[in-house]
């Protein structure tokens, strides 16, 4: 029987329906300065997504999480290195759902 309830129910965005969800005064287009965002190797950043832009985004549990930019993937992609619990993680996203920290 087809859809009997065996797979998994839900993908990638899940139960987010706030947490992935824009402020009434930032909704709109992205601005082209944070498309055209660039960052070093060795850059501390925090994962904040940008729920305009679904491509490159990193899972929703990783939220707010800090790490560092350990190489650039491609023309707009970095690799991070987050620490989950007490393990080291790396995690794939594009620049515009990184902030970088001061």
């Amino acid at each position: 029987m087809a859809g009997s309830g065996t797979g998994r129910k839900g993908g990638f965005r899940s139960n987010t329906r706030y947490k992935l969800k824009k402020k009434a005064g930032t909704k709109g287009k992205v601005t082209i300065t944070r498309l055209l965002r660039k960052f070093s190797v060795g850059d501390r950043v925090r994962i904040l997504q940008e729920p305009a832009v679904q491509k490159g985004m990193p899972h929703p549990r990783f939220k707010n999480l800090v790490g560092t930019i350990l190489t650039k993937e491609g023309s707009n992609a970095y690799t991070l290195q987050i620490k989950d619990g007490n393990k080291l993680k790396n995690v794939v996203s594009r620049a515009i759902h990184l902030v970088k920290l001061k």
